[in-house]
């Protein structure tokens, strides 16, 4: 095992021994990734540590099904860690063909050795092998009859996870999005119109090796394609050309569709995203107030606001089911609403194991209580958007439908036809987007206005 191949084994037992302590994810990785000086230095270990923290995490029902029946000894009787390096290796073994299988075992073994496992090291190498000699004539993972555990073993997922969707979608597309979110995450960008073109910035990027493609009905979106390294080191990043937005966060913008000199609200703006986009759109002779409770996150506003030129942007602190002094002041108010992110689980590995349908039903009563506020801050004409990253009817129809249930005067506007190159619009009028249907994050949004 070479010395960047087990670095990047060992950090990865490292983040996630933190995961199951309770640590997020992708925090975890950032913070280990920052103080291992020979992960900032070898992009390929800083890689494979990333792909095997992520995998792991995202596919762990499954390898925990292969484990539980390739293995003689129950779960309860395993140390933990030992479970996380069968993690390891056979995530390896089933999900990156560019590792070798050997290369796959004798570095599981020698992880396991490393860290204390001696004595089990034979168990690694054994329940990896047998792995390897069943693949040889089937696939080794058995799934039961239920259509629903079968789905989530296969693709790993809870089952009320499942269960949802095959009620939205029927098996077949469901099937489908549990593939689409097991896929390695584009990254798109939105080019501030204020400080060069669609043409220009991929002509810059092109001049240096690096593929883009234009984002079907959003105007000012780019996505990368198959970029690898830092974002920060892609031209015009210190002069603010651009700024990481996925299309359909792009769309939420367009949908409220800001014009030059408005007042826009953001009540929910963090981490500012479309905050900077409706800044960008209402030029500078409008506003933008984005409202966070966090000062850490305002402060990641404000720099992102600074590196991008935008002057009309300003940041507001504190709880935005409290918005008094704003009532009756905005031409446009965005409800970007806290939801349980289930339309952006290939982002975010650990998503699928934190939410809950109980968590589900105490978001709902935040996000109407948010949307009630905010839409006291519409001016008499203006625009109220809301809108979340998440697929759950509880978090969006039914919010909706409560909210113009209780002021019936609040009505849906349906989008123009053609928005986002021909997105699927419901017959109440809102929108939601399936990732699997029009390969960006999952979302929903809604436009309404007091008549």
């Amino acid at each position: 095992m070479s010395r960047a191949s087990a670095g990047a084994r060992q950090l990865a037992l490292n983040v996630l021994l933190q995961v199951q302590a309770g640590a997020y994810a992708d925090v975890a990785l950032h913070r280990t990734l920052a103080l291992e000086e020979a992960c900032r230095e070898h992009a390929a270990e800083r890689a494979l540590a990333t792909e095997l923290v992520y995998g792991t995490v995202r596919r762990q029902r499954t390898l925990d099904a292969l484990i539980d029946q390739l293995g003689t000894r129950p779960a309860a009787k395993q140390p933990p860690v030992l479970r996380l390096v069968l993690h390891l290796g056979l995530y390896q073994l089933r999900y990156l063909s560019a590792v070798p299988a050997a290369a796959a075992v004798n570095t599981s073994v020698d992880l396991a050795k490393a860290n204390g496992l001696g004595k089990l090291s034979g168990v690694v190498n054994g329940l990896l092998r047998q792995y390897i000699r069943q693949a040889e004539q089937a696939d080794p993972l058995r799934l039961p009859d239920h259509p629903v555990a079968a789905l989530g073993i296969r693709h790993s997922y809870p089952d009320w996870l499942v269960a949802l969707w095959l009620d939205q979608l029927g098996p077949s597309e469901t099937e489908q999005l549990c593939r689409w979110f097991n896929q390695v995450p584009s990254i798109d960008l939105r080019v501030n119109r204020d400080r060069t073109t669609v043409a220009a910035l991929q002509t810059a990027f092109e001049a240096v090796g690096i593929a883009v493609e234009p984002l079907a009905g959003i105007p000012f979106g780019l996505r990368l394609v198959n970029h690898q390294g830092a974002l920060t080191d892609l031209p015009g990043y210190e002069a603010g050309w651009w700024s990481v937005q996925d299309a359909s966060a792009q769309l939420v913008g367009l949908l409220l569709a800001p014009q030059p000199g408005d007042m826009v609200l953001d009540v929910c703006a963090a981490p500012g995203g479309k905050a900077t986009q409706m800044a960008e759109m209402v030029g500078h002779g409008g506003k933008v107030v984005a409202c966070d409770r966090a000062p850490s996150r305002l402060k990641k506003i404000t720099a992102n606001a600074t590196r991008l030129g935008l002057t009309n942007l300003h940041v507001h602190g504190g709880d935005s089911t409290d918005l008094a002094q704003f009532h009756g002041q905005a031409d446009r108010v965005l409800v970007d609403a806290p939801c349980s992110g289930l339309g952006t689980l290939h982002r975010h590995a650990d998503a699928r194991w934190r939410q809950s349908p109980e968590g589900i039903a105490s978001l709902a009563e935040l996000q109407t209580a948010l949307l009630t506020e905010a839409a006291r801050c519409v001016k008499p004409g203006g625009t109220l958007v809301y809108a979340t990253c998440t697929l759950h009817p509880a978090e969006n129809e039914a919010v909706i439908e409560q909210f113009c249930q209780a002021d019936p005067a609040w009505q849906i506007q349906p989008p123009d036809s053609g928005f986002g190159n021909g997105l699927e619009v419901a017959p109440e009028g809102w929108v939601r987007v399936w990732p699997h249907r029009q390969n960006m994050d999952g979302f929903f949004m809604v436009k309404l206005q007091k008549i």
